[in-house]
């Protein structure tokens, strides 16, 4: 894998519906600048078979794609990420996980059954996430495939345990940045010039009623970044136009 593709797909009816805020984006993406990794993509979405395997099979269909999902893993018939985790990573059947299963039986003695042990059917070759709330454990699949309940208490400790183990820290990004009290439009002849593999953004601004544009080239290589940078700076000379580099 190359740079890893960063999804966080939280599921939820009821955020949608405005009856709980969500609270996993804030928290996975500071989680994951804090290592040095960026998120590539947010899917806030509802209880939907065909919805949540359209939005799995995306994931899967990148190479360099890294799942954190967030709800449905529990034993009630809404609950369906299990099922289509297995459908969609893995050969379509849910199996018992042995330590899941006793732990579901030590926690709950005769409770357990008929429903709760249903916890612990989970796609085959799944590793357990541990739970730091109940001991009732998220799983994770190819160590880049990560399911969580949808209770932040529990599934932000899960987040951290995957990023500690899989992903710890990203490789070193460089970034320039600057302002310029022109439009974006003066600049799309330098942006269509750029290379391809450098992260790039443009992020257009009023101040004191005049347009200025915020410019900021990132890499992993150094070189390349300043090279791509100093393509803005040359051309903002050029046409006399005040500019301020902020990073």
């Amino acid at each position: 894998m190359k740079t890893p593709h960063f999804y966080a797909v939280i599921i939820g009816s009821e955020i949608l519906n405005g009856r709980r805020e969500d609270k996993h984006f804030t928290f996975i993406r500071d989680a994951l600048l804090h290592r040095g990794h960026v998120l590539f993509s947010t899917f806030i979405i509802k209880d939907d078979t065909n919805l949540i395997n359209s939005i799995f099979s995306l994931v899967k269909n990148d190479p360099n794609g890294v799942m954190f999902s967030f709800g449905g893993i529990g034993s009630t018939p809404d609950d369906l990420t299990r099922q289509l985790a297995s459908d969609v990573f893995s050969d379509g059947e849910l199996i018992s996980h042995p330590q899941f299963y006793s732990d579901i039986l030590e926690r709950f003695g005769d409770q357990a059954f008929p429903h709760r042990v249903n916890m612990a059917l989970l796609p085959k070759n799944s590793g357990l996430l541990h739970n730091i709330i109940n001991n009732m454990s998220g799983f994770y699949l190819e160590d880049r495939y990560f399911f969580m309940p949808g209770f932040p208490e529990m599934s932000h400790a899960m987040v951290e345990e995957a990023l500690e183990r899989f992903y710890p820290k990203s490789v070193i990004t460089y970034r320039k940045t600057l302002i310029a009290q022109t439009s974006e439009n003066t600049l799309i002849e330098v942006m269509e010039i750029l290379n391809s593999d450098v992260d790039f953004s443009s992020l257009p601004m009023i101040n004191n009623g005049q347009p200025t544009v915020e410019i900021s080239i990132a890499s992993h290589d150094k070189e390349l970044c300043e090279e791509n940078f100093a393509l803005f700076e040359r051309d903002l000379e050029q046409k006399n136009i005040k500019f301020e580099i902020i990073i």
